[in-house]
């Protein structure tokens, strides 16, 4: 008995939609990256980007529990002297809700090509429309 290898050529990808409204933020990026990197699916390769395309609505309203809210920071670097800038988890899910949900799910998903091509089959929106109606997604 051999071990099925999937190929990336025969990979058929589907869409599909994840609400995050009332549902934690780690619980959302946790479902999308799994998705996103096809261990879902029984022909799971971990060498082939056999994932598929997520949607994720509600943004906005994803929570955080405990004081994480409060205590949580985000940081980046200008790559100046003197550039770091923080920005507490409140202040980014008041004006970016989509940067944050982006964030988490980019940290679950492999530091690799593989992962960044995942990545990129991501679309996150704050309320509850998104643009891909055409690609008929299924709701998760």
């Amino acid at each position: 008995m051999s071990t099925f290898m999937a190929k990336a050529e025969t990979i058929s990808r589907k869409w599909y939609v994840i609400d995050a409204a009332g549902k934690t933020l780690g619980e959302t990026a946790v479902k999308a990256a799994t998705i996103l990197r096809g261990k879902h699916r029984p022909e799971y390769t971990p060498h082939v980007d056999c994932g598929e395309y997520v949607i994720i609505i509600n943004a906005a309203k994803a929570v955080l529990t405990g004081n994480k809210l409060d205590q949580k920071k985000y940081h980046h670097h200008s790559g100046y002297i003197s550039g770091l800038k923080t920005v507490g988890y409140r202040e980014l899910m008041e004006k970016r809700p989509e940067f944050a949900m982006e964030l988490a799910v980019k940290g679950m998903l492999p530091h690799n090509t593989l992962g960044a091509k995942a990545f990129t089959r991501l679309k996150v929106y704050a309320g509850e429309t998104h643009n891909q109606q055409a690609q008929k997604p299924e709701t998760i």
